[in-house]
């Protein structure tokens, strides 16, 4: 029987010799070569694949969320901050900061409804969604907390309405009662608005995704204090110098989360943070840093200058929205290319097999001590 038709079990026991005679390292070192009778050779070995994909598909599906998601995104964040401001604005009497923020806050939570239901599909999985509440799904989660903010900033914002009603008659009824209930609503928005500003946060870092998944401490502290930012521009913009101070001083904190998050999800997440420092995620995160600088600068050095303030806010307002699809770039980005998940899987395998085989050198352990 010739050599190429002999049974499976022969063949299995000369390559069994064969590699026992040849070393382990066949299987993955470099190539090895047999010496022949004229002095050739020929390679026993090949070298290690480069793994990039399985069975031609990759390691993770990509996120399907398209650009409505990360507009949702900023939207959201830029709805919590400037119901906070407008809490501000109403607590420290402030009537031209409390009505801008009150009025953005209903304007980008309708924004953001409207991108959240458009990548849904139909209107009707918004309600499907509210039929249970789970507190481990950060999806469900964030379902209520929009829905509870929502209509809390729709009163807020409808109350700043009852100037321009009539004294007398049924509208004059609600001339004397939407200013208290349009308080207590405001406060309302307030309480739910650092939930709304940071769940989005918490909803990227629970997927597979590489990049979003290994930032989950810095994440919502990048979206909280690009929260307080963008509301703080809305402030910059719209109220006059003299009654601008809480918005001054919610850019300066929401500046100081932003870039300290930013930096750390450049710099501590090794190979993980390199989607988010080149590409687009890169040039969009540094446009972010650099435009949240300036905004700041010019909140602090702009304090009687109605022009400079306006143009810091603007600043702030174009940081956040940098700062936001940055962050959804860099996951996209992580997840489409398979080192992302492939090199820290083969490290992790590394780190559990280094210590059994220090355990097998001789004089290892109290015997050879």
């Amino acid at each position: 029987m010739s050599s190429d038709r002999a049974p499976v079990g022969a063949r299995f026991r000369r390559f069994r010799k064969r590699l026992a005679a040849e070393g382990p390292e066949r299987l993955g070192g470099p190539v090895q070569r047999r010496r022949g009778p004229r002095g050739g050779g020929e390679p026993v070995n090949v070298p290690p694949a480069e793994f990039t994909s399985y069975y031609g598909r990759p390691v993770l599906k990509p996120p399907v969320w398209k650009w409505d998601i990360a507009a949702y995104l900023f939207t959201g964040g830029l709805a919590a901050g400037s119901s906070l401001l407008a809490a501000g604005g109403q607590l420290t009497g402030r009537p031209a900061l409390r009505r801008a923020g009150r009025v953005t806050s209903l304007a980008a939570v309708t924004a953001s409804a409207y991108f959240l239901v458009n990548d849904l599909g139909r209107p009707s999985r918004f309600h499907h969604m509210l039929r249970v509440a789970k507190l481990t799904s950060p999806m469900s989660v964030g379902t209520w907390i929009l829905t509870a903010f929502g209509p809390a900033a729709g009163v807020a914002a409808v109350a700043e309405a009852a100037p321009w009603l009539p004294e007398r008659g049924l509208l004059g009824v609600g001339r004397r009662l939407l200013p208290p209930a349009g308080h207590a609503a405001g406060l309302i928005a307030a309480v739910t608005a650092p939930a709304l500003a940071t769940y989005t946060a918490v909803l990227l870092a629970d997927t597979a995704v590489p990049s979003w998944h290994e930032a989950y401490p810095e994440l919502p502290a990048i979206f909280a204090g690009s929260a307080l930012a963008s509301g703080a521009g809305v402030g910059l913009l719209a109220a006059p110098t003299g009654q601008a101070g809480p918005a001054r001083r919610f850019a300066v904190a929401g500046a100081a989360l932003e870039l300290w998050g930013a930096h750390r999800v450049e710099h501590r997440l090794g190979l993980y943070s390199e989607p988010y420092a080149t590409g687009t995620a890169g040039r969009l995160l540094r446009a972010g840093r650099a435009l949240t600088a300036a905004g700041v600068v010019g909140a602090l050095v702009g304090r009687r200058s109605r022009v400079l303030s306006a143009v810091a806010g603007g600043a702030l307002l174009a940081a956040s929205v940098c700062t936001r699809f940055g962050i959804f770039r860099g996951g996209v980005a992580s997840a489409r290319d398979p080192k992302y998940t492939v090199v820290p899987q083969r490290e992790r395998v590394r780190r559990r097999e280094r210590p059994a085989e220090d355990a097998n050198e001789p004089g290892a352990g109290p015997i050879g001590e």
